[in-house]
């Protein structure tokens, strides 16, 4: 039986098919680039209904995440004529803007009836605007995405585990709501036996070469009290990069490495921690909510023996790691007018919702706020709960010369046990000042 939720996305998107209609411009060859993983994959999909309404032909050029960044953004610097659609990280927006490497979308936003007040305003701030929180436009959101947890909700409700974990800590053993009750559950199952094999606490982000451990330790920073900058003097990093509470965070996310983590994690990003996951190594998992999909219709941890939650709350406040993307026009394709006919085709509500049942993840509101879209997937609430509680790394023109340190000086604490975690903060705030000051900006 088709729900209400899945007979709209049907109707609307007929409607869609039937008023669209083929493009009046020449057929173009466009090319969209992006990461490759599994939400590509559904875009391909996904895209195969532009390409008939609109006589236009889609290529795709997908790179692997570790090396996305530098591949793109060396694509953007040269001015190379490559992509004509851009999916681009967050944290670019700023550096894209400024650079001249994606085209303003306002007038066409305008001209379309396309209404950033129809998206998730935490999209729209992070994904679109440049200056950030000012009404100037480089890129449609496209993929919402947060870190959030998976956990083995088969383990956790099994009877003896139950009674064990109760009276320990006085508590049901449930998807945790803070920080201290995370660490709790993860001590419970690092090296515990789970039938006939050796099982761990939790998998979270260490990498080192691209963005993997500030992606992870920031959904701690921020919950103890972390801030980039003083609200009131933008900038000013001193006492809020480094803050007590921000110390303690990293001290946290450290003794979370320390006590729970599988063996030889050192490096792990995303696929490692799926990786981990799917094959029962862990409890639980710190990811993206990108992976949800493929965990549901995973042979192994699916169909019911998964459970998500939003990342916990510490003592200094409540919030998580914003990860998605927007797509913008590259400034330097020749094919913008097609290029700008994929993205009102990409906008419509009825392809947002196809988008969202094919493993994307929308951040138009009119999808989001659907009725039945809660109650559409296991996970749909938590992404719901997730988006309403992210905070994003520095989208800063520099930013990758701000993520670079803070990869070093956390990975050489965290992992290599370099120092105190004071020391390495303090070491941040030097390093940023100096990045700043190199701007011109301070």
């Amino acid at each position: 039986m088709q729900s209400n939720f899945m007979k709209s996305v049907i109707g609307i998107g007929a409607i869609a098919a039937a008023t669209l209609g083929p493009s009046a411009a020449q057929a173009e060859d466009l090319t969209l680039c992006w990461a490759a993983w599994d939400p590509a994959n559904a875009l391909v999909e996904l895209s195969k209904d532009f390409e008939a309404q609109s006589g236009h032909n889609m290529s795709f050029e997908f790179v692997p995440w570790p090396n996305f960044a530098d591949r793109m953004l060396n694509e953007l610097n040269s001015g190379g004529k490559l992509c004509d659609l851009m999916i681009g990280d967050s944290q670019w927006i700023g550096g894209s803007a400024e650079n001249g490497h994606y085209i303003k979308m306002n007038d066409f936003f305008d001209k379309e009836g396309i209404d950033m007040a129809d998206f998730i305003p935490a999209t729209v701030t992070g994904y679109a605007e440049w200056p950030k929180g000012t009404p100037n436009y480089w890129a449609l959101p496209a993929f919402g995405d947060v870190v959030g947890w998976t956990y083995r909700k088969d383990w956790f409700e099994r009877p003896e585990l139950q009674a064990e974990f109760k009276e320990k800590h006085g508590r049901a053993l449930d998807a945790p709501k803070t920080l201290e009750e995370l660490q709790q559950i993860a001590e419970f199952f690092q090296d515990r036996d789970i039938d006939g094999k050796k099982v761990y606490g939790a998998s979270i982000y260490t990498e080192r070469g691209s963005e993997g451990i500030t992606m992870g330790v920031t959904n701690a920073l921020y919950n103890y009290g972390f801030q980039y900058e003083n609200p009131e003097k933008p900038y000013e990093l001193e006492g809020y990069v480094n803050s007590d509470g921000a110390v303690a965070g990293l001290e946290f996310y450290k003794s979370l490495y320390d006590c729970c983590v599988p063996p030889g994690s050192s490096d792990w990003y995303m696929s490692e921690n799926i990786d981990a996951y799917k094959s029962g190594q862990v409890a639980m998992q710190m990811n993206f909510a990108f992976i949800w999909p493929g965990v549901e219709s995973d042979a192994n941890v699916g169909g019911g023996k998964s459970g998500y939650f939003p990342n916990p709350a510490g003592p200094g406040g409540h919030f998580a790691q914003l990860g998605g993307q927007g797509i913008s026009v590259v400034a330097y394709s020749e094919k913008q007018e097609a290029a700008l006919e994929y993205i009102k085709w990409f906008a419509q509500p009825a392809v947002q919702k196809k988008w969202w049942e094919s493993g994307g993840y929308s951040a138009l509101r009119a999808v989001v706020e659907d009725p039945g879209f809660a109650s559409s997937q296991p996970y749909a609430q938590t992404f719901l709960d997730s988006m309403a509680i992210v905070k994003d790394f520095w989208a800063e023109p520099a930013y990758a010369s701000l993520l670079l340190p803070m990869q070093s000086r956390i990975h050489n604490y965290v992992v290599a046990g370099q120092g105190t975690a004071k020391e390495a903060l303090d070491g941040l705030v030097k390093d940023w000042d100096e990045v700043f000051e190199d701007e011109g900006i301070k």
